[in-house]
């Protein structure tokens, strides 16, 4: 009589893991980075407004990046 075995391949689930958490984290980077960008470009678009115009909407030079990153900063 013959008999077979199977292995049963345990690492399978892990490796699925791995490249699963690699892949979010990929993207949760990719998402970090587009906002760090359209912070930056806020914060240019900001500078290059007059005293007047930062007065006009109730900032000052000093509280602009305070301005862009103010969700960041109450948590």
């Amino acid at each position: 009589m013959a008999t077979q075995t199977y292995n049963s391949p345990i690492f399978v689930p892990r490796i699925a893991g791995s490249v699963t958490a690699f892949f979010a984290n990929v993207a949760h980077a990719f998402a970090m980075a587009t906002g760090a960008q359209a912070r930056f470009d806020e914060i240019q678009r900001l500078q290059a407004l007059s005293d007047d115009d930062l007065a006009r909407i109730g900032l000052s030079r000093d509280d602009i990046v305070r301005h862009v990153y103010a969700d960041l900063l109450t948590r």
